[in-house]
């Protein structure tokens, strides 16, 4: 187990804290609270945060070529752009396509190309119904479902060629990751497994791909984040001071960070300091990582 310094990023706390993103432009991290409904940002030269309500709740969101981001919510793909006074203007792109009414979208990312590639789930993930799916916004539309059968569709990652697309499940009943064949029109192939997340501490949730091509993903509930080889072998894992680190991401000045969040659980888990529940966490890893691609498919 390797130890590097991890500190928390400052002094916000979030009940359900997803989908970290560096922006390169902004030198800047936003990421989400889902359940508290609100996009936040930190400013890393300064260290100053701030924070936007939404109108729903806001799942995963991923750079926009036309500025600000594009954003997975409870009713659909929107447009988001943030600005000062706690304003955000919000534009939907498309609306959701689920099954049933108590689903909302959950983990999502854009691929190499500038795909926008996003999961959905049922709510309560005590009914452990397989009704999600992974959608993918391309070429001015919201695709059919191009994987079904997920209880908690997670763990989006792609290879830096692209090539490759993981996905992981976390939810207890499957802790699964997959990887698969992406070709250049964005179309999925090829589904095996990668990982059995049976066989290491804590559900597989959310993930980042390095620039070597290693997969980051968190161990929800088991407090660490491990990192896999294109293989799959196991490579080496990381503590986190919380049991439920839920996204990490890469990002920095020089991108050479890893950027954690955190989910604060119903009740205080023994071993862990319940002050740190819900922040985000910055380690130095020893690797890079990739730049992530704006959502361009306009």
């Amino acid at each position: 187990m390797n130890a590097p310094a991890m500190r928390p990023l400052g002094g916000t706390r979030c009940a359900v804290g997803e989908s970290p993103l560096w922006s390169a432009a902004e030198q800047a991290l936003y990421w989400v609270d889902i359940a508290g409904r609100r996009l936040h940002r930190h400013d890393w030269p300064a260290g100053s945060e701030r924070a936007w309500p939404m109108p729903e709740p806001i799942a995963c969101i991923a750079p926009h070529a036309d500025g600000g981001l594009i954003a997975g919510m409870q009713t659909g793909i929107f447009h988001l752009r943030p600005a000062d006074g706690g304003r955000c203007a919000i534009e939907r792109l498309f609306a959701s396509r689920f099954p049933r009414d108590d689903m909302r979208f959950n983990d999502g990312r854009c691929d190499r190309q500038g795909r926008f590639w996003l999961s959905s789930m049922v709510t309560d993930m005590a009914l452990a119904a397989a009704d999600g799916a992974l959608f993918r916004c391309a070429r001015r539309e919201l695709s059919p479902p191009l994987v079904t059968g997920l209880v908690t569709g997670n763990g989006l990652g792609f290879s830096p060629d692209g090539a490759t697309m993981y996905l992981s499940d976390s939810h207890p009943s499957v802790c699964r990751i997959w990887a698969f064949d992406l070709d250049a029109d964005g179309v999925p192939s090829n589904r095996r497994l990668f990982v059995d997340m049976r066989r290491y501490p804590g559900r597989p949730d959310g993930a980042a791909v390095d620039a070597e091509g290693g997969y980051w993903i968190c161990g929800n509930d088991a407090g660490q984040i491990h990192r896999f080889l294109p293989d799959g072998r196991h490579d080496r894992s990381l503590c986190v001071p919380v049991a439920k680190p839920s996204m990490c991401a890469f990002g920095g000045p020089d991108m050479d960070l890893l950027f954690i969040t955190s989910i604060t659980p119903a009740a205080p888990v023994e071993g862990y300091d319940a002050a740190f529940d819900g922040a985000v966490f910055v380690v130095q890893p020893g690797v890079r990582g990739l730049p992530e691609t704006p959502y361009n498919q306009l």
